[in-house]
């Protein structure tokens, strides 16, 4: 059995599924453009340099699920999927997810973004297991915290290998064992992997993968 580990936004998505949340509350007057877009922005560039903190951007991109009840937010969801992500879900990902679908891989998405925006995506492409930050959810209402290890740089790596556990699995457990991503922020997990893969990566991503010879590819 083969392992394929997917990251989301930027590497099976052709754009970033929390950026598309943020536009999408925007549009429906939820989210005040100004604000929201100043410090989106602030967090980007953290993300791009490798130094994001990862619990004040949690505050940030949590908040929103605090505001409204659950229901709302599910049919909110619902919308979004149809106008936001279906089209910028390209046919090469989905392709390269089926191909290791159908070779029966042992297959989940490992994104720090959190798992109420990432659920019904990861669901779109037919995959069972998602790897994603938890937001905190108590008497029926997301509190605005996460819940739990964030999934992010070394957080990948540690909640995959708790994931594994859980199943009875380890690394030593699949004959082959591949990671797919776009950002430089996941080479902790591209390094527990044997066959690391640079999916339209970032310059820093590019550069390092051609150093050490790892397979780079477009999906777009």
């Amino acid at each position: 059995m083969n392992l394929a580990l997917f990251d989301l936004d930027c590497t099976l998505l052709a754009g970033d599924s929390d950026f598309e949340w943020g536009q999408f509350l925007i549009a429906k007057g939820i989210l005040d453009p100004e604000i929201h877009a100043a410090q989106n922005a602030v967090f980007y560039q953290q993300y791009q340099e490798g130094n994001l903190n990862i619990d004040e951007f949690l505050a940030f991109q949590l908040a929103p699920l605090a505001r409204h009840s659950r229901k709302e937010l599910d049919a909110w969801h619902l919308e979004y999927m149809q106008h936001h992500i279906r089209p910028i879900i390209g046919q090469k990902a989905r392709q390269l997810v089926r191909q290791h679908l159908d070779r029966g891989d042992l297959c989940a998405v490992v994104t720090a973004t959190n798992s109420f925006v990432t659920g019904p995506i990861v669901r779109e492409f037919g995959i069972a297991h998602l790897i994603a930050t938890i937001p905190a959810f108590e008497n029926g209402q997301f509190t605005g915290k996460p819940r739990g290890l964030p999934a992010f740089r070394e957080g990948k790596v540690v909640r995959v290998e708790s994931w594994l556990e859980s199943l009875g699995l380890c690394w030593e457990s699949f004959a082959e064992s591949r990671f797919y991503s776009d950002s430089h922020n996941d080479l902790p997990l591209m390094s527990s992997v044997d066959h690391p893969v640079a999916v339209n990566p970032d310059n820093t991503l590019r550069a390092l993968a051609q150093e050490k010879g790892w397979e780079i590819i477009s999906l777009r």
